[in-house]
């Protein structure tokens, strides 16, 4: 991602996370540091574009995906699922863009 800006807020095992960026492509995995280990948390997840393609999937601790948006330019997509955090509290997500242009991803978590 290019021109990225990111606000993180975690407590307790719950947390937020704001991205905003100009530019983004290719593939590439993130986590968020919750510090609950092996923890089933509840993340609601927004993802906007205004050119390009990009597509959110968050992942279990064996690598299965849990749930999948996919953000088309003009349209802001929102989904939730549960998510399962890994053995060191990490709660994984792929990102996956293609001449994705001036969007945003928000993300709540909740135990």
């Amino acid at each position: 991602m290019s021109g990225e800006a990111t606000a993180l807020d975690v407590q307790e095992g719950a947390g937020n996370l704001v991205t905003h960026f100009v530019g983004a492509e290719g593939l590439g995995e993130r986590v968020v540091a919750l510090d609950s280990p092996a923890t089933d948390v509840r993340v609601i997840a927004i993802v906007a574009v205004e050119s390009g393609d990009l597509e959110l999937s968050f992942l279990q601790p064996d690598g299965a995906v849990a749930f999948v948006l996919v953000a088309r330019p003009g349209a802001e997509v929102t989904r939730s699922g549960v998510v399962r955090t890994d053995a060191a509290g990490l709660l994984r997500y792929r990102l996956n863009a293609y001449g994705a242009r001036n969007g945003s991803m928000q993300l709540f978590v909740q135990p």
